[in-house]
């Protein structure tokens, strides 16, 4: 769905709070992204994270440009089937069986994470060859001392190189009929998104590799990578640190690279645009309410700062500066305060404030919570073009019935 909205002042006109894609911003992504990869591993595969942000039109605009699905769930599976994605990665420890064989069968690319996948696969008993992967659990702290973001507790995907459980599920899939081991995934979760991390994925490939002397079809590094931060890592400087790492053992002419971003591609195109629609003075501090909240930009409550500008309704104001004013969302909350404006101007009634770099994880974690969905604009050249309605009573209710109906 799309439709076209017809106006000049467009912060005036647009109720507030909306997301607003800038879809310049993310195809210069995409196509820094496509860049790197055909200079320093030209076979390669991109597979865009759906739990990510899954708004229809984003995926649909992955899927334009080549883009594979990636998936953790038999929900996302069926969506990426819904929206005609003809190669989809299934990831994830949750995977449905139903989906689980359904994509298996297809040629699909399908890693497995958990025991009872391997009991689905030998309960099937599969007639013709089913490829798949096994998601290797290793230790990251290890190797790069305090980047791993579970630290010593250890990260929960895969199975664990380090105490036989990877070699068992090796073992395993030998055992069974007309299934052959195509791929490792090796994503891992850091603090840092350091090249380090990358690194020592790709050597933890090639150890893999020496030791277990596997055929591989593919290498599937994962996701994870900064995107849309000038002093950041680029696209060009991890693929460079993989390129050189892999060609020890693998060679671009015979090995597939799969990488699946998500947040360094959807991050920097989308704000979040709000109003001040109230200023209270209390005999402790200056607040600021708008309609936003930071549940829509910050769903798991971590962030400590955000990338933000302010627009003033009347211009800039010469008015005496405030000490402090605190921002706050629409929500019953107390913490529902998302930052501090130190010796500003005091914001009034009208004022927008637009948080910048928000597109990732933000939603498709926002609960419906005291209002529902924000509209989602997409700004294409001079027109700006609506790709989600914002949400009502009637969405809500949508496939449900109530006591007075029943």
């Amino acid at each position: 769905m799309e439709y076209r909205v017809k106006v000049n002042g467009e912060r005036d006109k647009m109720r507030t709070p909306y997301y607003l894609i800038h879809e310049n911003i993310l195809d210069d992504g995409i196509k820094s992204l496509k860049e790197a990869l055909g200079e320093y591993w030209p076979n390669a595969v991109v597979g865009y994270s759906f739990k990510t942000n899954s708004l229809p039109w984003i995926l649909s605009h992955m899927k334009e440009q080549g883009f594979w699905a990636e998936v953790v769930s038999e929900d996302e599976y069926e969506l990426a089937e819904c929206l005609g994605y003809s190669h989809i990665i299934y990831n994830g420890p949750v995977k449905g069986k139903d989906s689980f064989l359904r994509a298996c069968k297809a040629g699909h690319i399908v890693n497995l994470d958990s025991a009872r996948e391997l009991v689905w696969l030998r309960e099937a008993a599969v007639e013709k060859e089913v490829h798949v992967g096994i998601r290797v659990n290793f230790d990251l702290e290890a190797m790069c001392p305090g980047e791993a973001s579970e630290g010593e507790e250890g990260g929960r995907f895969g199975f664990s190189y380090e105490n036989g459980s990877f070699q068992e599920a090796l073992d395993e899939l030998k055992r069974i009929p007309h299934v052959r081991l195509a791929g490792i995934h090796l994503h891992c979760s850091s603090k840092t998104r350091s090249l380090n991390i990358y690194r020592a994925i790709a050597q933890m490939a090639c150890r893999i590799h020496r030791e277990c002397g596997l055929k591989l079809d593919y290498i599937d590094v994962g996701g994870g990578f900064f995107g849309g931060l000038p002093d950041k890592p680029q696209y060009k400087d991890y693929f460079k640190v993989i390129s050189e790492v892999l060609s020890e053992e693998f060679s671009p002419r015979d090995t597939c690279l799969i990488v699946e971003p998500g947040t360094s591609l959807v991050s920097a195109p989308i704000d979040y645009v709000t109003t001040v629609i109230d200023v209270k003075a209390t005999n402790r501090n200056q607040f600021i309410v708008t309609d936003g909240s930071r549940i829509h930009v910050d769903p798991r409550m971590r962030k400590e700062h955000y990338f933000y500008h302010v627009h003033r309704a009347n211009g800039s104001r010469q008015e005496s500066e405030e000490h402090r004013q605190i921002i706050s969302g629409f929500t019953c909350m107390e913490d529902d305060r998302l930052f501090c404006l130190e010796d500003e101007p005091l914001l009034a009634c009208g004022d927008q404030i637009v948080y910048e770099k928000v597109g990732a994880y933000t939603m498709c974690l926002s609960p419906l919570f005291i209002e529902y969905f924000p509209a989602v604009y997409l700004k294409r050249g001079d027109e700006t073009i609506c790709v989600r309605e914002r949400w009502t009573a009637h969405e809500y209710m949508q496939g449900t019935s109530n006591r007075s109906e029943g």
